[in-house]
Order: C-alpha cells, then structure tokens, then sequence
C-alpha cells in the first residue's frame, strides 16, 4: 500500500487489543476444539473439528491482517494538532447539510471507521470535502446527483 496508514491512539488501542485477544484467547481455545476433535477420530463427518478448522483459518487471516496494519500504522494524537482552527485528521465536525441537519462526525483513520457511530475515515468524500476548513466555511461535496454545500458551525480535538 502506498497510502498512509494514520490512526488515532485509541484506534490503534483498539487494533491492538483485537489482535491480543485473538492470539491469547480466541485462537488457543479453537486449537483445543480442534485437537479435541481431531482425537475423536474420523474428520471427515466431525463438525467440530471441519468448523474448528475453517475458524482457525478466519482467525489467522485477522491475525496477519491486523498484524500489517500495526505495523504500517502512523498514530496521530489530535489533541496535538497545532492549528485547531482548521479541519484535519482526528477532528471532529458538526456541520450543517442542505437539509439544514446538524451532522456530527469525527474524521478517523481507514480502520477505525465507523460511520454509523459518526466516525468517517480520512480518505472519505465528505472528510475530503472537510479537510482544511475552518468554522464559518463552506464545504462542497461532489455527489452522484450533483454538489452538496456542507456549512462548518464546529471543530474539536478530543483528547486521546
């Protein structure tokens, strides 16, 4: 991947303690499962150890995903932005639509996305839209039925 990989310490927090879970908990009780069911004889018509078997892969592709993630990882502290004035990664924005709504969301990293919660990643349209304004301003997202005018009435840095 070219791209960088930010992340906000508690996304990275969050990966983190995924993948320790997987690795100390999750995929040692599956092993047992497994080596239980392997000793019971027959495999070929044993649930348990056919699902044991195909969760043991599910966990170990995570495994390796969030291992490269980590690893790739850029963790950004926005309450250190310089110049909370303006729009960048970690902020958070309440902005108000064409429908006159007040939408809250906060612009987080590409695996810390979470838009039902308000958290929209930084390579987003309306993220890109956001970034580098600053309250007062007007953002326009390019949409498939055309420009949406976003006006920017908040921006905060939470603390990490």
């Amino acid at each position: 991947m070219s791209e960088k990989n930010y992340i906000t310490k508690a996304g990275y927090r969050q990966l983190r303690d995924e993948l320790q879970h997987l690795v100390n908990k999750e995929r040692p009780e599956v092993v047992n499962i497994v080596s239980w069911a392997a000793s019971n004889g027959d495999r070929s018509e044993n649930g348990d150890y056919i699902y044991g078997k195909k969760r043991l892969r599910e966990i170990d592709k995570r495994i390796r995903f969030l291992t490269k993630r980590l690893e790739l990882a850029e963790v950004i502290d926005p309450s250190e932005q310089p110049n909370q004035d303006y729009v960048f990664f970690g902020a958070c924005v309440d902005y108000i639509d064409e429908q006159d709504e007040e939408v809250h969301v906060q612009i987080v990293g590409v695996d810390e996305a979470d838009p039902l919660a308000g958290k929209i990643s930084w390579v987003s349209p309306v993220a890109k839209a956001l970034l580098r304004k600053k309250v007062g301003d007007t953002a326009f997202l390019q949409t498939p039925s055309g420009p949406k005018e976003l006006e920017i009435i908040d921006i905060t840095y939470p603390e990490s």
